[in-house]
């Protein structure tokens, strides 16, 4: 089974590149971010065609995530029900039933945190706190029912220097900040392991290159997309592995994939 991971930055905008990239990889399972558009507007024809089940929980001009899956599913959660009062299309959520045997997936994008005034980033980074402390609850709480579980999506953190092109850039930022992968290492605690590192503890790794400065010829990247997997997954994980192809296409979203494959 292989599972991938993608923020695509505008589903309209970069369909095609999908597409083509889905043809060519196969993938069983790909959770998508920053999808930028409203639920009823997902080009979900073009993606059923190719043999996806597919569910979307976004909004207009911004956030968003989607599912693709070749399985049966029910979908258990749009946004998270440990934070009803958050209006944002961050959190999405099925149950999988591949061959009678069942498995929670989430697809997420976390909040940024950044903003160009110190104040308004305060307000960004105290929300972002929040609904880590939120997502960690809902976590904890589908463990109790039993299935696997996997995460994956944009989180919106560097855990390491080895996840970043310079960290001394990031020091302050929300995106590097001690208190949030105190977040990340909270859900590691309980269980979820960082499906990248399981087999590459030197390489980069980097998921991001900004649009500006020539970052992704220079590998000026981030690390801030991944797969967290519950122990079952973890013990079944035999590849995983970062696909530029994604972002050397044309109009590229900043982001490229993460694919997983499991036995």
């Amino acid at each position: 089974m292989k599972i991938a991971t993608y923020n695509i930055n505008s589903i309209k905008a970069r369909i095609s590149n999908l597409c083509i990239w889905l043809k060519e990889h196969d993938p069983d399972i790909v959770l998508l971010q920053e999808i930028k558009c409203e639920t009823e507007n997902f080009p979900y024809f073009e993606l059923e065609t190719l043999g996806y089940n597919v569910v979307a929980w976004g909004q207009k001009g911004y956030n968003g995530v989607a599912i693709l899956c070749k399985y049966k599913f029910e979908i258990t959660n749009r946004n998270l029900p440990t934070f009803l009062e958050d209006d944002s299309a961050r959190y999405i959520e099925i149950l999988v039933n591949k061959n009678n045997e069942k498995f929670y997936i989430a697809s997420i994008y976390a909040p940024n945190g950044c903003a160009n005034d110190k104040n308004k980033e305060e307000e960004k980074y105290l929300y972002k706190l929040k609904w880590y402390n939120k997502l960690y609850m809902h976590l904890k709480s589908i463990q109790n029912k039993g299935y696997p579980i996997i995460i994956g999506g944009d989180f919106n953190v560097m855990l390491k220097d080895i996840d970043v092109f310079d960290s001394s850039k990031f020091k302050d930022s929300p995106l590097f900040r001690k208190e949030i992968k105190n977040e990340i290492i909270a859900l590691k605690n309980i269980g979820f392991h960082d499906a990248f590192r399981l087999f590459n503890k030197n390489l980069e790794g980097y998921t991001f290159w900004d649009y500006t400065g020539n970052s992704f010829v220079t590998n000026l990247g981030l690390r801030i997309d991944y797969l967290f997997l519950s122990a079952f997954f973890a013990d079944r994980l035999i590849d995983i592995s970062v696909d530029k192809t994604l972002r050397e296409m044309d109009h590229p979203s900043d982001h490229t994939a993460l694919i997983a494959t499991f036995r």
